[in-house]
């Protein structure tokens, strides 16, 4: 039970999220146990293990899902499913949470046999989608070369991930999506997950007209409303993407206001009809105030919009800074 609870509360400092191998603020790289088959010391400090053990039959403790039908298993089972579902590509740090029923819910869907498997369908809905979020970022990059744009490259299965989140939304209920975000990736979003229609977007980049009437604000601070059909649910959906200055956060208490206000005026007292997504730069999560002032706005009964979904795209660089250097902890969100 102890070494489940250690992969549990550590198996994140193992996983292989650093693409680029860049050390965190400790100074040390974190490496993975998938390379040399080795036991992560990091999450199995305290307990001796010898290969006589490794084919000793545990039960399993109530704590636990990875044995999905079964209720006991060697170690060296046990040992394997903790490392797929804790040590890959998603770490997933929720032990500090208070609520047994929210680290639970976090259990069953990361320990659960197969529960990262995805259909053939799947598959092929998430290549075809950033197939298109790939293709766009080509294409400005390859007709517009000197333009200032703020692409998505490296990042582009953000729009994949953003889809999927509207598509469970509206599968719940939801019928309108308030979103705020920084300038990197902005244009991809408002023609990929939005639809807004590309010639719109395009003869701003030819100067053929003024990017907004009224406003002379450039393409990448600007925002949209739209309501189209979700081909996935078959339901109507309103997306807004709120307009944003060269302040990287400074939308996201006016997201949090928009949303409040519209689940005021619609009568959504719960906030299962109106939500708000917002999306962030690692630098920026961490380095600016205006974030975890509104965080704190979350739980105030006149201010809540009863839960926000937060995307961070980690760039792991802020316009020219190192994480290194960035911050004092090894995420970037651990000010939430």
């Amino acid at each position: 039970q102890a070494i489940i609870r250690s992969y549990q509360a550590r198996g994140h400092l193992i996983a292989d999220i650093d693409p680029l191998g860049i050390a965190y603020a400790s100074g040390e790289l974190i490496s993975g146990s998938q390379s040399d088959g080795v036991l992560p010391e990091k999450v199995v400090r305290q307990h001796k293990l010898v290969d006589a053990d490794m084919d000793r039959v545990f039960k399993l403790p109530s704590t636990t899902y990875i044995g999905g039908g079964e209720t006991a298993l060697s170690l060296r089972e046990i040992l394997n499913r903790l490392e797929k579902a804790y040590c890959r590509h998603i770490g997933a740090e929720f032990m500090f949470i208070n609520s047994l029923e929210q680290c639970n819910w976090i259990r069953k869907r990361l320990e659960s046999p197969n529960a990262l498997e995805i259909s053939a369908d799947q598959k092929r809905l998430i290549l075809a989608r950033l197939t298109r979020s790939t293709g766009f970022e080509a294409f400005l990059a390859r007709k517009w070369s000197s333009e200032k744009r703020f692409g998505l490259e490296g990042c582009e299965i953000l729009i994949p991930a953003m889809k999927q989140v509207i598509d469970k939304s509206t599968e719940y209920g939801v019928e309108s999506i308030v979103m705020g975000m920084p300038h990197r990736g902005r244009l991809n979003i408002l023609a990929n997950v939005c639809r807004k229609p590309l010639n719109q977007i395009f003869t701003q980049f030819a100067g053929l007209e003024a990017e907004d009437d009224g406003s002379g604000d450039v393409k990448y601070h600007l925002g949209t409303y739209i309501e189209r059909l979700n081909r996935i649910t078959n339901k109507n959906i309103r997306l807004a993407v709120v307009a944003n200055p060269s302040h990287l956060e400074a939308a996201d208490p006016v997201v949090q206001g928009k949303t409040r206000a519209e689940q005021f005026y619609r009568g959504d007292g719960e906030g299962k009809k109106v939500m708000s997504i917002l999306l962030h730069g690692d630098a920026a999560f961490c380095g600016q105030g205006v974030v975890f002032e509104t965080m704190h706005l979350s739980d105030l009964p006149d201010y809540t919009t009863h839960g926000t979904i937060h995307i961070v795209v980690n760039n792991q660089i802020g316009f020219t800074t190192d994480p290194r250097h960035s911050r004092s902890s090894p995420y970037c969100t651990d000010v939430a």
